[in-house]
């Protein structure tokens, strides 16, 4: 079993250290993530089309010591589709990403960095894991990130996410498969257990309407900047991925292909009449 190790919070994130170190025994490991913070970049490359990614190796991180380690200037996703192509030896059978401070719940599954490498793995043939660590509620008021980065419970998450890895590699799929967890930020003797989880619409946290502001200009003329505040605390939907975080319970869930779906009836109609019409199609 050869395991990529990924995530968007950099190289020198905690929780990519803890959860890389937790894939030891399940097979052959390498880590390769992004050399800087790369938080919701979904799955995007980045520069691929831009500048040629550099890749450094990385053997001065004692928890990582014995693994192959590298870093990648670039977001998840092009560390994960680097790595399918054969840069880092054979491809990869699982890609892990995480673990990542901060729960990755209702909308924000379409943009997070830590869910798209895994989305991205599957493109390439290797099922995947996205880790997060969930805020249970107003925990981070009033605190630094780093303050909040050093509460985080990255064991209790590492613990989880080796037991998920456990039952994904003692039960192969045919087609490649992603899982969606996220661990309430808990010791884990205070975890309420687990559910699968419906992926929800709302955040924890609501976001209040965005600000623009027009600031000095500079050589190139006006300039505006946009700025967004979390506001209060969401009404989640019992059962879904964020009520349970919320609620001291671990989420798992696995997450679909992007689909072509049945289209309204109507709205097809309308659709159809004006591309006929424009074509000469009748």
């Amino acid at each position: 079993m050869r395991i990529l190790v990924t995530n968007d919070d950099g190289i020198s994130s905690r929780g990519l250290h803890a959860l890389a170190d937790a894939m030891r025994p399940f097979g052959d490991v390498t880590v390769v993530a992004p050399a800087s913070e790369y938080s919701g970049a979904g799955a995007s490359l980045g520069t691929l089309n831009f500048q040629e990614p550099i890749a450094r190796p990385h053997n001065d991180i004692a928890v990582l010591d014995g693994l192959d380690v590298w870093s990648i200037t670039g977001p998840p996703a092009l560390c994960v589709m680097y790595a399918q192509l054969g840069s880092f030896g054979e491809p990869f059978d699982l890609v892990v990403s995480g673990i990542n401070p901060g729960q990755n719940v209702g909308w924000s599954v379409y943009h997070s960095g830590t869910i798209g490498a895994a989305l991205t793995g599957r493109n390439r043939g290797a099922s995947g894991l996205a880790v997060s660590i969930g805020f249970n509620g107003n925990e981070v008021e009033g605190q630094t990130w780093g303050q909040i980065v050093d509460a985080m419970k990255w064991e209790t998450a590492a613990v989880i996410a080796a037991q998920v890895v456990e039952g994904m590699i003692e039960t192969p799929t045919d087609t490649p498969t992603v899982i969606n967890c996220n661990v309430p930020n808990r010791d884990l003797a205070d975890l309420k257990g687990w559910q699968l989880a419906n992926v929800g619409k709302e955040p924890p946290r609501k976001l209040t309407t965005g600000t623009l502001t027009e600031s000095d200009p500079d050589d190139d003329g006006r300039v505006f900047r946009l700025s967004m505040d979390w506001g209060k605390a969401s009404d989640l939907v019992e059962g879904t991925d964020a009520w349970l975080v919320r609620n001291d319970t671990v989420s798992v869930s696995w997450l679909g292909n992007l689909a072509h779906t049945t289209p309204p009836d109507d709205q097809h109609a309308a659709v159809a009449e004006r591309l006929n019409t424009h074509m000469g199609l009748h």
